[in-house]
C-alpha cells in the first residue's frame, strides 16, 4: 500500500500537467472537465493566483503546485527512510511551513506582493515534508514517542 501511495503521488502532479496539456492544446475532453472540478474542490483556483500554460489555466493554484510537484519526492524520502527513528516530525513540518506562512502572511497584510513563482517555491519545503510524513504515517515507521511505564 505505501509503495502504491507513493506512486500515486507522483502520478497526481503528472496527471495535473495532462490536463492542463490536453486544455492548451483547445481540447477540453470530459476527463479534464472531472479534474478541474475535482481540483475545485480542494484549491480555489483562482487565474490570478493560478499558473498558466499556453493560455490553459492550471487546475490548481502556484502554491498548490508547489505542494504537489514537492511532494512526490517527500513521499519517495519517506519511503527510503520508513525505518528510521525520529523524534523532530512535529519539529520539522512547523519549521518547512515558515516559507508558505510568511508569504501568506505578506499576502494579507499587503506588505509585499506575491508571484505564483514566489507562492510554488515557498510551498516546495513543506509539500516535501508532508509527503515524507504522510508515508512515514502510513508504513507504521517507528513512533518518536514511546511509553516508558514510569
Amino acid at each position: 500500500m505505501v509503495r502504491g501511495l507513493v506512486l500515486a503521488s507522483f502520478l497526481w502532479p503528472l496527471i495535473l500537467g495532462a490536463a492542463v496539456w490536453q486544455r492548451a492544446s483547445g481540447e477540453h475532453p470530459a476527463w479534464t472537465t472531472v479534474l478541474y472540478l475535482a481540483s475545485g474542490r480542494i484549491c480555489h483556483q483562482r487565474p490570478e493566483r493560478s499558473f498558466s500554460t499556453a493560455g490553459a489555466q492550471w487546475p490548481v493554484c502556484g502554491r498548490c503546485s508547489g505542494l504537489y510537484l514537492a511532494g512526490p519526492f517527500g513521499a519517495l524520502a519517506g519511503l527510503l527512510l520508513a525505518r528510521r527513528r525520529s523524534g523532530k516530525a512535529a519539529h520539522s513540518l512547523a519549521l518547512l511551513a515558515v516559507p508558505t506562512v510568511v508569504t501568506i502572511g505578506l499576502e494579507w497584510t499587503g506588505l509585499a506582493p506575491i508571484t505564483n513563482e514566489l507562492r510554488a517555491l515557498a510551498a516546495l519545503p513543506l509539500g516535501g515534508a508532508i509527503g515524507y510524513w504522510i508515508v512515514r504515517a502510513a508504513s507504521g515507521a517507528p513512533r518518536s514517542i514511546s511509553y516508558t511505564g514510569q
